[in-house]
């Protein structure tokens, strides 16, 4: 009994130098690896998990551009003088910058938000707020006026900003004339104009063809802006300006460009300097949602840009209590044990509708662990961005 290993799935914040453009980032991540094991005397094994925040992975590759860059491109692409801007989330660090681009490109931007919240659950007002108003969020469009009037001034629970000035005051200061509504319709912007960007992340293509079907001349969402360099900047050929984050006032730092070679890479090295094969991902935000604020934090368009292949899929899991409880409920001690051993050793490759499976989590491994490695790391100070999560892919027999 005294060698039964006592510990399941650990997960360390990993201590890295402040990555520059340029940096070798897979001798970086490998040495800082390594180097964290041999001081805190762990040991590397197979399966071992090394995430890296996909904030290094864009800094190491130089993937910014300005706000002059963004402006540019949109004129190249939109085509009118008046834009709409529908269903951008609330967020100082994630769209104020992008928005900042968009306005210099236009002499008016009709802003629509979505309401009583944004897509990830920013409130712009409460749904107790709501129903006492009588107003349907799903078919009332309400002026800028007329929100006010019902609901006055709201500020974010937790930035103390009301993101409705601050987006309009945002816009003026750029030189653009201004109007907000608020509706949760696509359709109903083209009322006030017919060149739109729509600034969803996860239901953006539906929203896409949605205004395409009313009658919208130019649709660009925000994955097809900077989703190639303008002026020698950097861009993001899959998903434009998503997962982009504020740099500076002036430049704003995307999401990283095809990393797959990079994953691969961490792995041979390391396997190449230990024996051992982990898996590797690039992760950013983590797919959770938070209980008092409503916020669900996924604003990248995904949580995992690249991965090695040991992390393609779902868990295949059966649940303790419940073969506890239902089919080893006469069992205990010893006895109970060994019996579910057996059953973790002889289990199904694909466990789908098995009910001994159910109540664990239908969710691909790298939104799961991903979720994990944000929530490690953080997003403030704590200066580890890169994440080793070791035993994740044990059971109860390891």
């Amino acid at each position: 009994m005294k060698n039964e290993r006592r510990v399941g799935t650990v997960s360390r914040g990993i201590r890295c130098p402040i990555i520059r453009e340029g940096d070798d980032l897979a001798a970086i991540v490998t040495d800082s690896v390594i180097e964290a094991a041999e001081c805190e005397g762990f040991e590397l094994r197979d399966r071992d998990v090394i995430s890296i925040t996909e904030s290094i992975v864009a800094r190491a590759q130089g993937n910014y551009a300005s706000v002059d860059d963004i402006a540019n491109d949109i004129r190249a692409k939109i085509g009118s003088d008046t834009i709409g801007v529908i269903f951008p989330i609330l967020s100082r660090n994630r769209f104020a910058i992008c928005l900042r681009g968009i306005a210099k490109a236009a002499k008016k931007i009709v802003l629509m938000l979505s309401y009583p919240s944004d897509e990830v659950g920013n409130e712009l007002v409460s749904l107790d707020k709501i129903d006492a108003a009588g107003v349907n969020p799903y078919s009332d469009v309400l002026s800028l006026a007329r929100y006010r009037e019902l609901f006055g001034e709201n500020k974010h629970e937790f930035t103390g900003v009301d993101y409705v000035e601050y987006y309009g005051n945002l816009i003026k200061e750029m030189g653009a004339e201004v109007e907000i509504i608020f509706a949760n319709q696509a359709k109903f912007v083209l009322d006030y104009a017919d060149h739109i960007i729509n600034c969803d992340i996860h239901t953006r293509a539906r929203t896409k063809r949605i205004l395409k079907n009313a009658g919208a001349k130019v649709v660009l969402g925000l994955d097809d802006i900077m989703n190639a360099p303008v002026n020698g900047s950097g861009c993001n050929e899959k998903y434009g300006l998503l997962g982009s984050n504020k740099s500076t006032e002036d430049k704003i730092k995307l999401f990283p460009r095809e990393c797959r070679d990079l994953v691969l890479d961490i792995q041979k090295r390391v396997l190449e300097r230990t024996g051992k094969h982990v898996e590797v991902m690039v992760y950013g935000d983590g797919a959770f949602k938070d209980p008092k604020g409503k916020i669900w934090e996924l604003a990248d368009p995904v949580v995992s840009p690249a991965h090695t292949d040991g992390l393609i899929g779902t868990p295949n899991e059966l649940k303790l209590k419940y073969l506890a409880d239902n089919d080893f409920a006469n069992l205990s001690g010893e006895e109970l044990k060994r019996a579910i051993s057996e059953s973790i050793k002889a289990k199904d490759a694909n466990l789908v509708g098995n009910m001994a499976s159910q109540g664990t989590t239908p969710r691909q491994l790298t939104d799961l662990i991903g979720s994990l490695c944000d929530l490690t790391s953080g997003s403030g100070d704590k200066g580890t961005p890169v994440v080793l999560v070791q035993g994740y892919f044990d059971n109860y027999t390891n």
